[in-house]
């Protein structure tokens, strides 16, 4: 049976969703491109307007990238939720692909249309929706203290925020957070995250020579091509296995718990099969095993460069060879440890001439999956999607979690939102669906309302 007070915040939602709506179409008419700093500043300073007209004590703190918006409210217990969300989006291009202009948000077929409408700034105002919604269920007092953090560099790796949290720790002290995303998977179920893989990402560089050589000298010039091949050939067997000495030294198995929630997990290998076309998955694995390799951790090529990459043929021996590569990094290891690993390994296969570039990485980061704020996220969905959520203990993508988890005194992070299987986001014709939107307003508000009475 629903409570009065859920009732209460359900009936806000509902009478005044057509505005929150109109408040996100506005969000996202202003374009905030943080890889090209478009339109950054004005939607910075529109998040800022849109927290204090809400009675927020707010803060736009600079970084050396992006300004970084903190949102205050001090409620009746000092239990203190923090929510994360950036205000920043991806490019829209390519323009052409869109059925209506990217920073021209449109309704139609029961979604509103837009870059940023799901990520992140969708996210954002539910958020904001659940918010009101509580604070008028209580009759204007809020039962915790909220904080809102809202980066402007997440789509370009979140370069400063760790930075950030270590400098204005005192300022986000809490004791829980709920991360951007969340919301249903391809059966309509909510889901909820509990961590996120750690990422390496580096680039491998060689010269072999100061120019290209004429290839009817190959008999005798050092391919650059061909080294880079060489290298990479020793860092991974043909059963994906990482062959790094030590690499899996402080890899950490999932529990018991974790284990059983993989089980749990729905398999989309059939979806996965028919979306990407695979034919045969990594290793041969299937069923259940997919979603138990996810605590397996990789070692990915993004792209290599080396010599012609015109039409034809082109008669060289490359000077130079490159490839972009990511290690995806699960609880245990850490981004520094394995950067010294690689460039051992090199070394002691004699590729003592090829550079490492580090271009960035994120730490692992992960909550107990019996941890009150999850059974919280978990059960509060029950009475918006039915059911409680599936609990998805580690997600093979990366996030800047970890720059708040550990140095807020390892603060647990969970996820719950308004996104779906297909909200194209980062692709043309984002979208968010309005009925995602609302069920994430509504989840969002029973948890803001029962933070205060879970027990550490």
């Amino acid at each position: 049976m629903i409570s009065d007070t859920n009732e209460r915040m359900d009936t806000f939602i509902q009478a005044n969703l057509s505005d929150y709506i109109e408040e996100l179409s506005k969000l996202c008419a202003l374009p905030s491109v943080s890889v090209t700093g478009q339109g950054v500043e004005e939607c910075a300073g529109m998040v800022q307007e849109m927290l204090s007209s809400r009675g927020f004590e707010v803060q736009k703190l600079p970084t050396a990238g992006q300004p970084v918006i903190v949102g205050r409210l001090f409620g009746k217990s000092d239990r203190t939720l923090l929510l994360y969300n950036h205000y920043d989006v991806q490019p829209p291009e390519p323009l052409e692909l869109w059925t209506t202009p990217p920073f021209e948000p449109t309704v139609r077929d029961g979604a509103l249309y837009a870059r940023g409408a799901e990520d992140d700034k969708g996210e954002f105002v539910a958020r904001l929706a659940a918010f009101d919604a509580v604070k008028a269920a209580h009759n204007g007092d809020f039962p915790c203290s909220v904080t809102f953090v809202v980066e402007g560099e997440e789509e370009i790796g979140s370069p400063h925020i760790a930075q950030f949290v270590r400098q204005h720790s005192a300022l986000l002290s809490c004791h829980g957070s709920i991360w951007e995303g969340g919301g249903v998977d391809a059966s309509e179920r909510a889901i909820t995250s509990l961590g996120f893989r750690g990422v390496l990402n580096i680039e491998l560089e060689l010269e072999t020579m100061s120019l290209d050589g004429h290839s009817g000298g190959a008999h005798y010039l050092p391919s650059a091509a061909w080294r880079l091949v060489w290298a990479l050939s020793t860092l991974k067997g043909e059963d994906e296995r990482i062959l790094i000495k030590g690499f899996y030294d402080h890899v950490k198995p999932p529990s018991a718990l974790d284990s059983e929630l993989l089980n749990n997990l729905p398999v989309n290998e059939q979806d996965l099969r028919q979306r990407l076309g695979i034919r045969r998955f990594a290793a041969g694995r299937s069923g259940k095993e997919i979603n138990r390799s996810v605590y397996k951790p990789t070692l990915n090529i993004q792209g290599i460069k080396s010599g012609y990459q015109g039409d034809g043929t082109k008669t060289i021996t490359p000077a130079q060879a490159s490839a972009k590569v990511d290690f995806r990094l699960v609880p245990g290891q850490e981004p520094d440890v394995v950067l010294a690993q690689l460039r051992e390994h090199l070394d002691e296969h004699g590729f003592q001439d090829i550079a490492i570039i580090r271009h960035g990485s994120m730490w692992p980061a992960k909550v107990p999956a019996d941890h009150p704020l999850v059974t919280l996220t978990s059960e509060s969905a029950a009475e918006v999607y039915g059911q409680r959520s599936l609990l998805d203990p580690l997600v093979g993508g990366s996030s800047p979690v970890y720059a708040f988890a550990e140095p807020l005194g390892g603060i647990p992070v969970v996820t719950a939102g308004t996104g779906y299987a297909n909200n194209r986001i980062h692709a043309p014709d984002e979208h968010i669906r309005l009925v995602d939107f609302h069920n994430g307003a509504r989840h969002i508000a029973r948890i803001l309302d029962g933070f205060a009475d879970i027990t550490p």
